[in-house]
C-alpha cells in the first residue's frame, strides 16, 4: 500500500536538512583516535642535567672618602694627606682591582655651620 501527501508541492526543491548520521560517525571515530593515541603522548624521557648557579662574584671597589676643611686640608678616609702623599694614594689606587678607570659615584657633603 502506497500512502502519498495530498499536498501538491513541487519535487525538484532541495532539501533543508542536514543528515547528521554521517557527522556522528565522523566525530566518534575521532575520539576513538585520540583516546587510543593520548596515552602514548605522556611518555618522557628522564634526564639528569647538570645543575648551575647563576649568582655572579661580583668585586666591589673599596670606598675612598676624600674630605677637605675650610683651611684647604686634605683628608684621606678620615687621615690628613699632604699633596706628595694625596698623589702617590691615588696611584696606588688605580692600580686596585677591580681596575678603577674612573670615577664611578662621587658625593658631596657640606657643612654650613664651617662656612666663612
Amino acid at each position: 500500500m502506497a500512502f502519498a501527501s495530498m499536498e501538491s508541492g513541487d519535487d525538484n526543491e532541495p532539501l533543508a536538512e542536514i543528515n547528521m548520521v554521517p557527522l556522528i560517525d565522523v566525530m566518534l571515530v575521532l575520539l576513538i583516535i585520540f583516546m587510543v593515541t593520548a596515552p602514548l603522548l605522556t611518555h618522557a624521557v628522564k634526564i639528569d642535567l647538570p645543575k648551575a648557579s647563576s649568582a655572579a662574584n661580583l668585586t666591589k671597589p673599596e670606598n675612598v672618602q676624600l674630605a677637605i676643611d675650610a683651611g684647604a686640608q686634605v683628608f684621606w678616609n678620615g687621615e690628613a694627606v699632604d699633596a706628595a702623599q694625596l698623589a702617590e694614594r691615588l696611584k696606588a689606587a688605580s692600580a686596585m682591582q677591580p681596575a678603577r678607570q674612573g670615577l664611578v659615584r662621587i658625593g658631596f657633603v657640606t657643612d654650613p655651620s664651617q662656612a666663612p
